[in-house]
C-alpha cells in the first residue's frame, strides 16, 4: 500500500499539499483535507469556521482535489483525500479525480463535530452502516482505491462488524482513530483482510510497538505530523519494529490481503 508504513492523517483546514510535502521524507502516505463535497456538508462546514475551527471551504471543491493531488505528483509520498458527504454524486467525482492520481479515496465516517453529524456525515455513518457501504460502493465504482475512517467509543457501534461491512462493499483501508480504546484495533484486524491504519496518539516507539503488536499494517500521525522530529522518530519506529518482525519470521499481515494494493 505504502512504504514507509506510516501515514499523515487529515486535519481539517491544515492538511494540504504544502503540508504533506515537508514531511514526505518521513511518512508513506498524507491524507489531505478533510473536504466537505456537498452542500449539507459545506453549510456544516461554515458553521464549523463561524465558531474558530479550520475548514477549507474552496468554491469547487471536486476542482480543489485535483489542485492538491497535482500539486504532489513530485512528490514522493502516496497521497489521499478524506472527504465528508451526504450525496453520492460529488463522491463520484472525488473518487474519480483520486483514480487519476492513484490517490486514495478516504470516506469520513470519523468527525465527531456536532453541525457534520446533524447532516448525517461523519460518525453518524458508523450507526448507518447500509449508507456507508453506499458511499463505499460509490467510490470504488469510479475507480478509486478506498479508505474509511473510523473512530472508537461510538455508543452502540460495533467497529469491527462496520470495518468488515465497509471491506465488504470495496474498501481497501481500514483506518482506526482508536481514541483510547487501542485493543479495538486488534478487533478490526481479526475481523478483515483490508489494510488497518492505526491512528491517535501515535507520537513515539512505545505507542507504534503498542498499535503495531495489535496487529495494525501501518500507523497514522495525526496533531503532530508538522513537527518533522515526531513523524521522523514514527517513521524510526515502525521500520524497526517491522524489520524485527521480519528478521523473526512471524508472518506478515501483507501476505494475506491478496487483492488489497
Amino acid at each position: 500500500m505504502f512504504e514507509p508504513r506510516v501515514a499523515l492523517a487529515s486535519l481539517s483546514g491544515e492538511a494540504d499539499a504544502a503540508w504533506a510535502t515537508q514531511a514526505a521524507e518521513h511518512a508513506g502516505a498524507a491524507f489531505l483535507g478533510g473536504i466537505a463535497l456537498d452542500g449539507p456538508t459545506r453549510e456544516a462546514a461554515r458553521l464549523l469556521v463561524e465558531r474558530d475551527r479550520t475548514e477549507f471551504l474552496p468554491a469547487d471543491p471536486v476542482s480543489f482535489v485535483d489542485e492538491q493531488l497535482s500539486a504532489l505528483e513530485d512528490v514522493p509520498i502516496r497521497a489521499g483525500f478524506n472527504v465528508r458527504t451526504t450525496t453520492l454524486g460529488p463522491l463520484r467525482d472525488a473518487a474519480a479525480v483520486c483514480a487519476d492520481h492513484e490517490a486514495i479515496l478516504e470516506i469520513n465516517a470519523h468527525c465527531r463535530q456536532d453541525e457534520m453529524c446533524a447532516t448525517g456525515a461523519g460518525q453518524l455513518l458508523l450507526a448507518d452502516p447500509d449508507r456507508l457501504c453506499e458511499q463505499v460502493r460509490a467510490a470504488a465504482g469510479a475507480g478509486a482505491t478506498v479508505s474509511v475512517k473510523l473512530r472508537t467509543e461510538v455508543s452502540g457501534v460495533d467497529l469491527s462488524e462496520v470495518a468488515a461491512a465497509a471491506e465488504d462493499a470495496g474498501a481497501d483501508v481500514i483506518h482506526v482513530d482508536a481514541m483510547d480504546s487501542e485493543s479495538v484495533v486488534g478487533d478490526v484486524v481479526e475481523a478483515t483482510r483490508a489494510f488497518v491504519i492505526a491512528n491517535n496518539g501515535v507520537r513515539d516507539e512505545r505507542s507504534v510497538r503498542e498499535y503495531l503488536d495489535y496487529g495494525a499494517d501501518a500507523v497514522s500521525v495525526g496533531r503532530p505530523s508538522d513537527d518533522p522530529a515526531v513523524v521522523a522518530r514514527v517513521e524510526a519506529a515502525t521500520t524497526a519494529y517491522l524489520e524485527r518482525t521480519e528478521s523473526s519470521g512471524r508472518p506478515a499481515r501483507s501476505q494475506k490481503q491478496e487483492g488489497h494494493s
